[in-house]
């Protein structure tokens, strides 16, 4: 009699383990299961959202020796397109993101001959217009006429506005100016980085210019 207690005392004790152990994986299972990350929307990048295109690419300008290739790799991108897959101009969307030391090409003729040597200060002589849209160079126009839309650094162009400006000079107020003679198409962005990433998020595909 003291055999057969015993036997069924272990088939009762393993039961009980095995039911633990089942309980115990489940628990494990839901605690490790987690939603897909979905990015925050913004009321400031609805535009984003709301442009149309078959494709969708943002491009990354960080310098002025990246901007003959941001241009260039634009016009690419609509051309290479069009002769390749039959993609017309209009249902391509481009963001040139505009940041760092290129963040100035932001800025049209009227503040690049009022605060040129602000603007280049590596520049040999004073420039007084937006080497990449002026005289026979009106590239950025010209992109932004294809539907390229430009996001200016805010951070980098409050760092221009701060140097302007000067010891004790109105910050907000040479930015309030700057902020008004955008290129064509051109918005600010608080940072050019959020603007990349943000791009992103709403389907941009990235290619970093440099």
């Amino acid at each position: 009699m003291s055999n057969a207690s015993d036997r069924r005392q272990l088939i009762a004790g393993l039961g009980a383990v095995a039911t633990a152990a089942g309980l115990g994986g489940r628990v494990v299972a839901a605690q490790g299961a987690s939603t897909p990350f979905t990015p925050a929307r913004h009321p400031q990048d609805e535009w984003m959202g709301a442009m149309p295109g078959k494709h969708r690419v943002v491009l990354d300008v960080t310098s002025p020796a990246g901007m003959p290739d941001g241009i260039r790799f634009a016009n690419n991108l609509f051309n290479g397109h069009k002769s390749g897959y039959g993609v017309e101009e209009a249902d391509l969307a481009l963001i040139v993101v505009l940041r760092h030391s290129a963040t100035a090409f932001g800025y049209d003729n009227a503040m690049w001959a009022k605060y040129g040597k602000s603007f280049d200060r590596r520049a040999e002589t004073t420039p007084t217009a937006n080497p990449f849209d002026s005289g026979e160079r009106v590239q950025l126009s010209a992109l932004a006429k294809r539907g390229v839309q430009f996001l200016i650094c805010g951070t980098a162009s409050r760092g221009i506005a701060g140097g302007i400006a000067g010891q004790g000079g109105d910050v907000d107020a040479v930015l309030k100016e700057m902020t008004a003679h955008f290129i064509p198409n051109g918005r600010l962005s608080p940072a050019g980085v959020i603007g990349v990433t943000h791009a992103q998020e709403h389907g941009f595909t990235l290619l970093y210019v440099g």
